[in-house]
């Protein structure tokens, strides 16, 4: 989208503390106005991702995720209610996100495209994308359609009382790719339902991907070449620098 679009009074209003912000001013609110973020995974990640790019006023989201609420989910997945068990995420989050801002475009899709093609397409039409899926072949998957649009990527992840995140801003032309840190077939999958989590934890990391999305779509600095490590347990914060792997089967030579 990128569309330079006017603020209402209402939004001027809505959006005043933000305006105050030498790096948004007017004109990057006017900017967020008229950018497209697209959320893969409506969980306790994509959570607390989608309400803040929803307040912070990203004029337009994709809502993408197969799954349905469940009792357990609404102890860390806060955009969902108890009303909502049962119903599809993308639905569930689409109504809280709307009763907070009326101003923001939703859709919503319950499935990843299968063909390349497709989900490529789909991505070409974001100006930034947030992976908050919980597996690592989504977000393989995710990570090689972002780096062949060159669309900037979001890169999430917590378990029990850890967390990590980093930014492929694959508009640079250089950096690491997600699959420079981890190799297909090396990984070791985690669930929440056999590791468990803080609620809290998917919180901080949730709201710090927003965090970067809005920075990616204001061409501010981020963890583009960094990962960042997050113990909660001891609140020690950690950010390392990555490289290329020149041998990536998605980003090397």
């Amino acid at each position: 989208m990128n569309l330079q679009t006017e603020l209402t009074d209402d939004e001027l209003s809505r959006y005043s503390r933000q305006i105050l912000l030498p790096e948004v001013d007017y004109g990057g609110q006017c900017h967020l106005k008229g950018s497209h973020a697209i959320i893969f995974g409506l969980g306790g990640l994509g959570s607390p991702a989608s309400l803040y790019l929803t307040a912070a006023g990203v004029g337009k989201l994709t809502l993408v995720d197969f799954d349905t609420v469940d009792a357990s989910n609404l102890q860390r997945q806060v955009v969902h209610r108890e009303k909502s068990i049962g119903q599809t995420k993308v639905e569930s989050a689409k109504q809280t996100l709307q009763e907070i801002n009326h101003h923001i475009e939703i859709d919503t899709l319950t499935s990843v495209p299968e063909d390349v093609q497709a989900l490529q397409s789909l991505i070409q039409t974001a100006d930034v994308v947030l992976d908050c899926t919980d597996n690592f072949s989504s977000r393989f998957v995710l990570n090689a359609a972002c780096f062949a649009t060159r669309i900037p990527l979001v890169s999430g992840a917590a378990i029990r009382w850890e967390g990590q995140l980093s930014t492929y801003d694959f508009r640079q032309g250089q950096g690491p790719c997600y699959q420079c840190l981890y190799k297909a077939g090396s990984e070791t999958e985690m669930t929440c339902s056999q590791n468990g989590i803080l609620a809290p934890v998917v919180g901080m990391i949730g709201s710090m991907q927003a965090i970067e999305a809005i920075k990616v779509l204001l061409n501010l600095p981020t963890l583009h070449g960094k990962l960042m490590l997050v113990d909660a347990l001891t609140m020690m914060i950690r950010t390392l620098n990555l490289k290329a792997d020149p041998k990536c089967p998605i980003c090397g030579q």
